[in-house]
Order: C-alpha cells, then structure tokens, then sequence
C-alpha cells in the first residue's frame, strides 16, 4: 500500500528536496504541493492524502489554523509539523492544534521516512526535542489538580502515562517497568481509551496540563 502525501511549505527548495527524499521509498508518493495555509487546506482536501507535512509559518494562513482546519473534516489525513526549533514560539500551540508528529526541519532524512510510515499506521511521534521543548515550556508552573478522570487509571496506567510524558518510546516504558512491550501497548491504549485522547501526542499534554507529571519531577 503507498502512503501518499502532501508537502505545504512556502519555500519551494524545501519542497524539492523533501520530494527528493520521499519519492526515494517504493511505498511513498507525493501528491501535491502547497506553498501556504490555505492552499494546503485545499489540496489535502481535493487530493485526501494519508499525511500531510505542515510547515507552520506559512503566507496567507499558518500551519497551526491549516492543521485545525484539516482535522476538523470528515476523515482527516494525518498531520506531520514541521518547526524550527531555535525560532518557533508556537510549539506547543502546534501541539494543542492536534498534529500527530513534530519533526525539527533539521531532523535526518531518516527520521523523515520513519515519522512518516509511524503517522501513516496510526501512531503518533515526538522528536525528542520536541517533547524537551513541551518539558520547559511547564518548568515553574504551579500544577492543577488532576482532573477526575485521572482517578479511572490504574496505577501501572498512571506509570505509563508519566513515562510517556518524559518522551519514551513502548520499548523504553517496557524496560523501565519490566515488562513486554505487548503489555505497554495495552496499558497505552488503556490510558488513551479512558482518558479519551487520540494518541501519545495529546498524552503528553494532558499528562503536564493536568499536573500528573511536573517539569523536573515526577
């Protein structure tokens, strides 16, 4: 099955060369292009792409309202962010907008392709910078108290779920707690199931909007 995506950046070297690397794999294809918002919107509309690579500073309108705007249709595709890290203060807005991976445009070919194919399965991918940036950005803030529905969760749930929050992958999580990777992924769709999120993505921001997990702590 090839997965077939669209690329939306304003900048048209970018563009070639992250179809240069895409078109490299028997089990990709570019579609379609968008060098703004709003043209990113129409063509994953018209072209209904299974990912989408979202720059988020965009002419026009920017990646963080295209991407709420795609997810709000029938059938969404996925949505890939793309950001640069040392100058994006809209991160974690990118985040909240309900992207399903951040990738840093510095990130390797490599981790393109597999972001990609991670996405495309229904899974979802922090680049762990990214997940460092979601840390700081809660660093001193006082936590709330856990909403109520925390309390459905089991404890080796609530130990999943922080461990989640800290960037970890289901192999990671298994090690640190000693069990089988099978089990991990249990205890994850446990967690996503009963606190209704989408994926490990929107973990993570619940797990330090809630105040489960601190910056720094536990």
């Amino acid at each position: 099955m090839t997965i077939s995506v669209v690329i939306a950046d304003d900048q048209r070297m970018l563009r070639a060369g992250l179809r240069m690397v895409i078109e490299t794999e028997p089990d990709m294809n570019v579609v379609g292009e968008a060098s703004d918002g709003v043209e990113a919107v129409a063509v994953a509309r018209r072209l209904r792409p299974d990912v989408v690579l979202m720059d988020i500073a965009m002419p026009r309108q920017d990646g963080l309202s295209a991407t709420r705007a795609l997810l709000a249709t029938p059938d969404p595709p996925r949505v890939i962010v793309l950001t640069t890290f040392d100058t994006d203060d809209n991160l974690f807005r990118a985040l909240r907008a309900g992207a399903s991976g951040f990738l840093l445009k510095v990130s390797s070919p490599e981790h393109l392709i597999t972001a990609i194919r991670v996405v495309a399965g229904g899974e979802a991918l922090l680049d762990p910078a990214v997940t460092t940036r979601v840390i700081s950005a809660f660093a001193g803030r006082p936590g709330p108290e856990p909403p109520p529905e925390v309390g459905e969760l089991t404890p080796r749930e609530l130990d999943v779920l922080r461990l989640m929050a800290r960037g970890m992958s289901n192999s990671e999580i298994a090690a640190a707690l000693t069990v089988g990777e099978a089990t991990v992924k249990t205890h994850v769709a446990r967690v996503l199931m009963k606190l209704g999120l989408r994926d490990r993505v929107q973990a993570v921001v619940y797990a330090y909007e809630s105040g489960l997990v601190r910056a720094g702590g536990g």
